[in-house]
């Protein structure tokens, strides 16, 4: 959950700040070789591929701060989010894969490193490997599901995400609808949120917030990790020795990285990371075939789908991109993030004046920014309408307030009965439609989305 701090240090790594500094805050970082006596690896692919890891790390949190944030309990020991990082060898694309906690896995042989014992091949939730085997256990597993090459690891912990933030000055999220996760005591209203770190923190953990539990939250994590990129490279820090060494220092003192991660590595990441924006990011979820795959003894399991599980990580060791490419497409106007998908919203159009062709202009508009328009415009029975009118169904009401804000101005009216299908009735104060956009786009084959689309318009 915490992992988009180990990519701010992709982010911030050196940016034109100097190898003696760099060299200075290297000494920060605690080690750990989670690549030791480790044989049968898979071959190396193309460009650079990062294990990062979010542990609890609860036990280094104030008594003040898990009563505000509800942080209770004991610690789990265990990855709580674990994501898979490939920096395209051209320095231009970083695609983050997010492995599912609960995924079905099964742990090479091995000695447990709490009792000493050894364990022959067993299956496991993906985030009880790091309880069992500690780093080197993880990095095995992750390989052996993945096909691809592990070649740096990083952990970090709730401190550090939460320092990261507040010296980062905080990061914009905005929400189509109001979220409110009564476990974490996240509790946002619709609009746009300046979060500071202990916000942050309830924002990446929530999964009680709608039934898409740990895959919506899976998704926010994505979304903020895109939000902390545009925040660290528009805000000026890469340039900025004293914030640079502020937000590194933060960053630094909670984090776990393997020994070969050093000096070199963050100076040749932060050149590459200086062009970065959040349109040179992409983010999506291993393919799952079963959410809720029962195993004796451990419980409802994730099972990844085979096949496309194996094309999206063969893509990523051959260093392609797995958001489809839109050559020569034009910069669009900023759109607004809204609940529900246009595309999933049928709109019947009616002309509430005498303008000639304003159903036509009406509905080829709204078509143009996604909406299932029927493309055959009709004339309401009021021809003098002033304000452009939405009538829906009480039942499809998210669909409703999804249509009214590609509508500014217009007036929603409820009526019962009218079934699934939007009317727009256009009045004499039309004047243009407001590009909007899901709050969780998908595109492409591996459901990927691009940084670009998921922050702030």
């Amino acid at each position: 959950m915490r992992v988009a701090t180990g990519l701010s240090v992709l982010v911030l790594g050196a940016g034109g700040i100097g190898h003696a500094m760099v060299s200075s805050l290297e000494t920060g970082i605690n080690r750990v070789d989670p690549f030791k006596d480790m044989k049968n690896r898979p071959a190396g692919g193309h460009g650079m591929n990062l294990l990062l890891v979010g542990t609890d790390g609860r036990d280094r949190i104030t008594a003040e701060e898990k009563k505000k944030y509800r942080l209770g309990g004991a610690p789990c020991h265990c990855t709580d989010t674990i994501m898979l990082v490939h920096l395209s060898a051209d320095k231009e694309r970083a695609s983050v894969v997010s492995l599912p906690r609960d995924s079905y896995a099964e742990v090479p042989e091995h000695t447990d490193r709490n009792t000493g014992k050894h364990h022959a091949t067993h299956p496991v939730k993906l985030n009880a490997a790091y309880a069992e085997g500690g780093p080197t256990l993880t990095v095995r597993t992750v390989e052996h599901m993945t096909g691809v090459k592990i070649d740096h690891y990083l952990e970090v912990d709730f401190t550090s995400f939460m320092k990261t933030v507040d010296t980062l000055g905080g990061v914009k999220i905005c929400t189509a609808g109001p979220m409110k996760d009564s476990y974490t005591g996240l509790d946002l209203a619709a609009g746009t949120h300046e979060l500071d770190g202990g916000q942050a923190l309830q924002y990446v953990r929530s999964r009680h917030i709608d039934g898409a539990s740990d895959l919506g939250r899976m998704q926010r994590q994505q979304k903020f990790m895109a939000a902390l990129i545009k925040q660290a490279t528009s805000s000026g820090v890469l340039l900025n020795p004293v914030k640079f060494q502020q937000v590194s220092s933060s960053v630094l003192s909670s984090l776990r990285a393997d020994k070969e991660f050093g000096t070199e590595q963050m100076l040749a990441l932060g050149k590459a990371m200086r062009g970065f924006s959040p349109a040179s990011s992409e983010f999506t979820s291993v393919p799952v075939g079963n959410v809720s795959f029962p195993v004796q003894g451990i419980g409802s399991t994730v099972r990844w789908d085979e096949k496309k599980s194996k094309k999206l990580f063969r893509a990523l060791r051959d260093d392609k991109p797995l958001a489809p490419h839109k050559p020569g497409r034009p910069a669009l106007p900023k759109a607004t993030p809204v609940d529900v998908a246009p595309q999933q919203i049928r709109v019947q159009v009616y002309n509430g004046t005498l303008k000639d062709g304003l159903g036509k202009e009406v509905d080829a508009a709204l078509r143009a920014t996604g909406f299932n328009t029927s493309g055959a415009p009709l004339n309401g029975e009021l021809r003098d309408l002033k304000r452009t009118l939405v009538t829906y169904d009480p039942r499809w009401d998210r669909s409703a307030k999804s249509l009214a804000t590609a509508l500014p101005g217009s007036e929603l009216r409820a009526v019962k009965g009218q079934g699934g299908t939007m009317k727009v009735t256009a009045g004499a104060d039309f004047g243009t439609v407001q590009r909007v956009r899901s709050e969780n786009p998908e595109q492409g084959q591996f459901g990927t989305v691009t940084g670009d689309e998921v922050v702030c318009p």
